[in-house]
């Protein structure tokens, strides 16, 4: 019993390991972040109620690689497409003005959503080195289709 037990907690203390964690931020703070050093935003667009959203952040999103490139090549934003931050971009504030707190499922949709033209979630945004939005990556992907799409880019 002992030894399936001590098997079992280097066996999860393997994988714990492999698990890696994307520094999110702000997209207020990855705008400020690239005025010092230049490099794309990676947006990570969720709702709170969105089953392939959940599946990307626990599935993709926690594998070293993604993490790891992730990480190293953009500043990584997660973004509550429903959520009640406000948002500065490019000399405008974007806000939810009828956000309501506390409710479960569906919100009002974010107006810096509207202005992503987000159409389905998860959607993953890429800005460039100066913070101009690019092309959309929609839908749930695993790490390594995730990684080829990055690459490409």
């Amino acid at each position: 019993m002992k030894k399936l037990l001590l098997t079992l907690f280097v066996a999860l203390g393997a994988l714990a390991t492999q698990a890696q964690e994307i520094k999110w931020m702000s997209l207020d703070e990855a705008l400020a972040a690239q005025k010092k050093n230049a490099k794309p935003i990676f947006m990570d667009v969720y709702t709170d109620w969105c089953g392939p959203c959940k599946m990307l952040d626990k599935n993709t999103f926690h594998d070293k690689a993604v993490a790891d490139y992730i990480n190293t090549n953009y500043y990584a934003v997660k973004f509550n497409a429903e959520g009640s931050a406000e948002v500065s971009y490019k000399g405008k504030k974007y806000a939810n003005p009828n956000y309501v707190a506390g409710r479960r499922g569906r919100n009002s949709v974010h107006e810096f959503t509207i202005f992503l033209k987000v159409r389905a979630y998860p959607s993953m945004m890429i800005f460039d080195s100066k913070g101009n939005v690019k092309e959309p990556i929609v839908g749930y992907h695993t790490p390594d289709q995730l990684m080829k799409v990055l690459k490409a880019k």
